[in-house]
C-alpha cells in the first residue's frame, strides 16, 4: 500500500488524525525533504524510518519502491507541504505503483490553492490549476494558450518572481484583469490581495513579497471579448 499523506502548509494544527496514525503505523515515508517533514513529525512525537524521494531522484528510485511495496511493505508519501504529487513529486511512484498492482490511497487534507480560490472573490465553480509557470522557455507561448482561458486560472509562484509574473499577466492579457494574490495561507501573516492585475502588481512593487504564493486570475470574458471586436470591425469599416 502507498498513502499519499497531506501535511499543513501553514498551521500545524491542520493535520488530520488519520493522517498522524498512518504515518506512525506505515514502516517508511518517503520524504521530499527529509530535515523538513523530520521537524513535522517530531512535532507531533512520531519517530519515522525516512527514505529521500524528491524530483531529482524519483526517476531512479519510483520503481524500486513501488516493487518493496509489491512485497508488502507499507509506505507514506509526503511533501514538504501540501498534497504530494500537486505540483510536487508524486506522479510517477503512483504509477509506477499501479503497474505493479500495489493499491494507493490518497487523504483529503491541505492542499494551497484551494483556500485561496475560496476567498479570491472570483468565479469558482469551474477553474483550471496550472501550477509553477516554466521559468524561462515556454513561458511567453504559455501566456499565449492562456489567453482565451474563460475558467479562473490559479498559479503558484515564488516571492521572487511575483512582481514579474504580474507584470507579465498584465502586459499578455490586460491590466485590467481582475486578480487575487493569497500568500502565506493558514500562517500567522496570511495576506489576500485583490485588484485588477495592474493594482495588485503595484502592491508587490511596493511591498516586498515574502512567503509562499498563489497566483489567481480571471478568466476572459468572451462575450465582452466579442463585442470589443466587432466595435473594432465597426470602426476599420
Amino acid at each position: 500500500m502507498l498513502y499519499l499523506v497531506p501535511t499543513p502548509v501553514g498551521n500545524l494544527e491542520d493535520i488530520t488524525l488519520r493522517a498522524l496514525r498512518i504515518l506512525k503505523e506505515v514502516d517508511v515515508v518517503l520524504a521530499e525533504d527529509t530535515r523538513t517533514s523530520g521537524l513535522l513529525l517530531k512535532h507531533f512525537d512520531i519517530q519515522a524510518k525516512f527514505f529521500s524521494h524528491h524530483k531529482f531522484n524519483e526517476h531512479q528510485t519510483a520503481s524500486l519502491l513501488a516493487s518493496r511495496m509489491a512485497a508488502g511493505e507499507q509506505m507514506a508519501l509526503v511533501s514538504d507541504a501540501g498534497t504530494p504529487a500537486i505540483s510536487d513529486p508524486g506522479f510517477m511512484l503512483v504509477r509506477a505503483c499501479i503497474e505493479k498492482g500495489v493499491e494507493v490511497q490518497c487523504l483529503p487534507g491541505p492542499t494551497a490553492f484551494v483556500p485561496a480560490l475560496a476567498v479570491s472573490g472570483l468565479p469558482c465553480e469551474r477553474f483550471a490549476f496550472e501550477g509553477f509557470l516554466p521559468q524561462k522557455k515556454g513561458r511567453a507561448s504559455r501566456f499565449a494558450e492562456l489567453a482565451d482561458e474563460a475558467r479562473t486560472m490559479i498559479f503558484y509562484e515564488s516571492p521572487y518572481r511575483v512582481v514579474k509574473t504580474l507584470s507579465q499577466m498584465a502586459e499578455a492579457w490586460g491590466g485590467e484583469r481582475r486578480c487575487a494574490v493569497c500568500r502565506e495561507i493558514s500562517k500567522i501573516h496570511e495576506e489576500c490581495v485583490r485588484g485588477t492585475l495592474q493594482e495588485v502588481c503595484s502592491h508587490f512593487q511596493t511591498n516586498e513579497p515574502r512567503g509562499e504564493f498563489v497566483i489567481l486570475v480571471e478568466g476572459v470574458n468572451r462575450t465582452a471579448k466579442k463585442g470589443r471586436l466587432n466595435e473594432k470591425k465597426e470602426d476599420k469599416s
